[in-house]
C-alpha cells in the first residue's frame, strides 16, 4: 500500500534526528526510547525547508509583494517629475601656452598632483562662492517670482528689504547647491555638471550657468594672480637697480686703489679668483700641477698598496699572477699534462719512460710559472718606486708656485667679493626685467585650461522618478518584507501542523498521519469503511508499530496526548481494531478513570471496569467484555474512583498487565491526558511503549514539550507520535497529500467498463 510504504520507509527510517531551520529537541533511542532535549545539530542550510516555508506562507509573501508594488507605483505617480540637464566640461592640468613663460606667475600642477588637482576642481564646482556667482548672474533670487520659477517657496515677507533679499538669496543658494550634481567621467578629463529641476528649461539654464561661471571664475583667479605679479616685479626691479649701481661704483673704486687690472675678457662670474685675470698663467699652472700631483699621489698610493700585498703574500696567490695570460696558459698546459699523467698512471709504472717524460714536462712548466710570478712581483715593486719619485717631483713644483699665487690672492680677495656681488645683482636685475616684460605683454592674454564640450539642453523626459527602478526596489522590498514576516511568523508559531513540525519542533518521529474527516462523517463509519483514507491511515500506523521494536508491536501500549480532545481515544480504538483484524487477540482498556468515553465508542456498558480491578474488588475475567469485532476485547473504566493516581500507582497494575499478556497478544490502554494529571506518567512507566497523539494545528509546542518532558521523567519508552486531524487540502507538506484512498483508480476503470478491484 502507498500509506504503509510511505510511513515505513520515509517517515521512520531513523527516529531522533531533528533537522531544518527551526529544529529543536531530539528523540534518543539509546535511552530506552526516551525523548531528549539535546538535539543533534541541524544542517546549516536546508533549501527544501525554506522552500516549504515559502509555500506555506505564500499568501503573506505574495500579498507583501503586491502591496509593495502598489505602494511603489502610487508613490511614483504622485511624485513631481524632475528633469536633469547636464553640461560637459573639459578640465586640463595646464592651459595651452600663448607665450612660453606666461604661466610661471601661477602654480603648475605636476602629473603626481593630477588627482589632487582634479579633486580641487570638483570642489570648486561645488563651492558656495560659485553658487553665489550663478545665483547673481542668472537673477535666481532677484524676486519672489524668480524663486517660484526656480521651484523654491519664497520666505516670509517680514523685516527690512535687505533682510528679505538675504533670505531669498540663502534659499536660492541652498536649493541650487542641493540639486547640483558634479559627475566626473571615469578615465577622462571630462566632468558632467548636472542640475535637477521640475522645469527642464530652468534645469538647462542653471547647468549652463554653472559651466560658464566656473570658466569665468577660473579666468578671474588667473588675472588677479598676473596683476599681483606685475606689482611685485615693479617694486623688486626698482630696489635691484639701485643695488646694481652701488655695486659697480664700489668695484671700480677698489680696482683703481689696488692697481688690479684684468687683461682679456673676464669669464662668466667675474674675475678669476686666483689672480684677477680670467687667463692668469700662474693660476693655470698651479691648477694643472695640482691636478697632476693628485693623480700622481693616487697612483703612488695604489702602487704602494699593490707592492705591500705582493711583498707579504705568497707569490702564487697574487691577483696579478693569477690573471696573467701566460701563467694561465701554462696552467692549462700543466693541467692537461697532469690529466694525461694520471690517466697513464693506471697503466704504467712511475719509472716508465713515458711517465718520466710527462713528469719532466710538468716540472719544467712549474719552473716557468714560478719565474713569471717572480718577475711580476719585481715589476710591481718597480712601479711603486717610479710612482713615489714622480709624486715627490710634482710636490716640489707645486710648492714653488704657491708663493706667487698667494700674493695675488691676497690682493684680489676684496676685489672678487665686489665682483661677485656685482654679477649677482646684475643677473637678478636682468631676470626681473625680462619677467616684467613678459607679464606686461601677456597680461591681456589670459590662459584658460577649462572649456565647455557640450552645453546643457532642456531634457525631453524626466529623470526622476523612474517607474521601473522604483517598482524593482518596491518588489525587492516587498519580497524581503514578506520573507521576514514569514520567518517571524514561523519562529513565533507554536502550533504543530505537519509531520515536519513534529520532528523539527519536538524531535519525535512520526509513526502515522490521520486525515481530517469531512463534515458529517463519523469516526465509526470511517473506520468501518476499510477503503477510506481514514482507515488506511490507521493501517499505516499499525504497520509502523510492527517495526517500532525488534519484536514487533509492543505487547502493552499506552495511547496518550498532551490535552483532551486530540483524538487519542479514536487512535487507541483504531489501533486495537486493526491489530484484531490481522488475527491478534487484543485487549482494549479505557484507562481514563477521570473522564471515560471509550465505552461509548465500543458500545458496551460501563458498570464494572478498571477501577474495580485495580481496587481489588473483582478479577480480570469478570471485567473483560467482548466486542462486535472478532479478537477484540474491552475493559471499560467502571465507576469513577476518588483517587485514580493511587490506583495506577499500586502493584495491581503490574499484576493486571502480567495476567493480560498471558491471555492476549496486545494490551492497548487509552490513557488520560498527560498535562495536569499524574495518571499517564505512571502508566507510561509500566507499559512496553507509549504512542503520543498530537492534533494538527491544535496542539501547541509548549504543551507537547511539557507532556513529553513529563513522560521522560516517568522513564517512558516513547515509540513515536501520531498526527491527527491533518488537513491535506490546506497544508502543502513536502509534495505529499496523505490521501489514503483506494478510489484513485475507480474513475478510470469505470470509463474502461471494468469493475474496480480492491487493493
Amino acid at each position: 500500500m502507498l500509506g504503509d510504504n510511505h510511513f515505513a520507509d520515509e517517515r521512520n527510517p531513523r527516529p531522533g534526528r531533528a533537522s531544518g531551520p527551526f529544529g529543536e529537541g531530539a528523540y534518543d533511542e539509546t535511552q530506552h526510547g526516551v525523548w531528549s532535549d539535546d538535539a543533534d545539530e541541524a544542517p546549516a542550510f536546508d533549501l527544501g525547508a525554506y522552500w516549504r516555508l515559502a509555500i506555506k506562507h505564500r499568501i503573506l509573501i505574495i500579498g507583501c509583494f503586491l502591496a509593495a508594488l502598489a505602494v511603489g507605483a502610487a508613490l511614483t505617480l504622485l511624485m513631481t517629475p524632475i528633469y536633469t540637464a547636464q553640461a560637459t566640461l573639459q578640465i586640463d592640468r595646464e592651459a595651452a601656452r600663448v607665450f612660453n613663460s606666461a604661466e610661471d606667475v601661477s602654480p603648475r600642477e605636476s602629473m603626481a598632483q593630477g588627482e589632487e588637482f582634479f579633486q580641487t576642481q570638483y570642489g570648486l564646482l561645488r563651492s558656495r562662492s560659485l553658487a553665489e556667482r550663478v545665483v547673481e548672474s542668472l537673477g535666481l533670487a532677484s524676486s519672489d517670482q524668480a524663486l517660484r520659477n526656480l521651484g523654491v517657496e519664497p520666505p516670509a515677507a517680514n523685516g527690512s528689504a535687505a533682510a528679505q533679499a538675504e533670505r531669498r538669496r540663502n534659499a536660492a543658494l541652498n536649493y541650487v547647491q542641493e540639486n547640483l550634481a558634479v559627475t566626473p567621467v571615469r578615465g577622462s578629463r571630462l566632468v558632467a555638471v548636472g542640475f535637477d529641476n521640475p522645469d527642464p528649461v530652468v534645469a538647462a539654464r542653471v547647468a549652463n550657468g554653472f559651466a560658464e561661471n566656473f570658466i569665468q571664475a577660473n579666468l578671474d583667479r588667473k588675472f588677479q594672480s598676473s596683476a599681483y605679479a606685475r606689482e611685485f616685479l615693479e617694486d623688486r626691479i626698482a630696489q635691484t637697480k639701485a643695488r646694481l649701481e652701488e655695486a659697480e661704483r664700489q668695484l671700480v673704486a677698489y680696482a683703481a686703489n689696488q692697481q688690479i687690472i684684468n687683461v682679456g675678457e673676464p669669464s662668466e662670474g667675474g674675475a678669476d679668483s686666483s689672480g684677477g685675470s680670467s687667463q692668469s698663467l700662474a693660476s693655470n699652472n698651479l691648477v694643472a700641477l695640482n691636478s697632476a700631483l693628485a693623480e700622481a699621489r693616487a697612483a703612488r698610493v695604489a702602487a704602494e698598496e699593490r707592492w705591500r700585498s705582493a711583498r707579504t703574500a705568497e707569490v702564487m696567490t697574487l691577483p696579478e699572477v693569477l690573471q696573467n695570460p701566460s701563467i694561465q696558459r701554462l696552467g692549462e698546459q700543466r693541467a692537461q699534462l697532469e690529466a694525461e699523467y694520471q690517466q697513464k698512471s693506471s697503466i704504467y709504472q712511475a719509472d716508465y719512460p713515458e711517465m718520466v717524460r710527462l713528469r719532466g714536462q710538468i716540472t719544467e712548466i712549474d719552473g716557468q710559472i714560478r719565474a713569471l710570478a717572480t718577475n711580476i712581483r719585481a715589476s710591481i715593486q718597480s712601479q711603486y718606486v717610479v710612482a713615489a719619485n714622480q709624486e715627490r717631483s710634482l710636490q716640489g713644483q707645486v710648492n714653488a708656485l704657491k708663493g706667487d699665487v698667494l700674493d695675488l690672492r691676497d690682493r684680489s680677495i676684496q676685489y672678487n667679493i665686489l665682483q661677485r656681488e656685482l654679477d649677482t645683482t646684475r643677473t637678478l636685475y636682468e631676470g626681473l626685467l625680462q619677467r616684467y616684460k613678459e607679464v606686461g605683454v601677456t597680461g591681456n592674454v589670459t590662459a584658460n585650461n577649462i572649456s565647455i564640450v557640450d552645453n546643457a539642453t532642456p531634457p525631453p523626459a524626466p529623470s526622476k522618478p523612474n517607474m521601473i527602478i522604483n517598482l524593482a526596489l518596491a518588489a525587492i522590498f516587498g519580497l524581503g518584507l514578506g520573507v521576514v514576516a514569514a520567518l517571524v511568523l514561523e519562529a513565533l508559531d507554536e502550533t504543530v501542523a505537519t509531520p515536519d513540525d513534529v520532528e523539527k519542533k519536538l524531535g519525535v518521529p512520526v509513526l502515522g498521519v490521520v486525515p481530517l474527516l469531512e463534515k458529517g462523517q463519523t469516526t465509526s463509519a470511517a473506520l468501518a469503511d476499510i477503503r477510506s483514507g481514514f482507515s488506511e491511515a490507521y493501517y499505516s500506523l499499525r504497520t509502523a508499530l510492527q517495526f517500532s521494536t525488534p519484536d514487533g508491536a509492543p505487547a502493552s501500549l499506552l495511547v496518550s496526548s498532551a490535552r483532551p480532545a486530540e483524538g487519542k481515544s479514536t487512535t487507541a480504538y483504531a489501533v486495537a481494531l486493526n491489530l484484531a483484524r490481522v488475527g491478534k487477540r487484543v485487549l482494549l482498556v479505557d484507562g481514563d478513570l477521570r473522564n471515560p468515553s471509550m465505552h461509548r465508542v465500543v458500545g458496551v456498558e460501563n458498570e464494572r471496569g478498571m477501577s474495580n480491578l485495580l481496587s481489588g474488588s473483582t478479577d480480570l475475567a469478570t471485567v473483560v467484555q467482548r466486542t462486535r469485532q472478532d479478537n477484540l476485547f474491552f475493559i471499560p473504566c467502571g465507576p469513577l474512583p476518588p483517587n485514580p493516581a493511587e490506583l495506577w500507582g499500586g502493584d495491581r497494575l503490574r499484576q493486571f498487565l502480567n495476567e493480560a499478556r498471558t491471555n492476549f497478544d496486545h494490551v492497548i490502554v487509552d490513557g488520560p491526558p498527560v498535562l495536569g494529571f499524574a495518571d499517564s506518567p505512571l502508566l507510561a512507566a509500566t507499559v512496553g511503549g507509549v504512542l503520543f497523539v498530537l492534533e494538527s494545528r491544535g496542539t501547541r509546542r509548549g504543551q507537547a514539550r511539557g507532556a513529553l518532558r513529563r513522560l521522560k521523567m516517568g522513564r517512558a519508552r516513547l515509540l513515536g507520535a501520531v498526527l491527527t486531524k491533518f488537513n491535506a487540502k490546506t497544508t502543502n507538506y513536502g509534495g505529499y497529500d496523505y490521501a489514503y484512498d483506494y478510489n484513485y483508480g475507480v474513475e478510470s476503470e469505470r470509463k474502461g467498463g471494468k469493475k474496480g478491484k480492491s487493493a
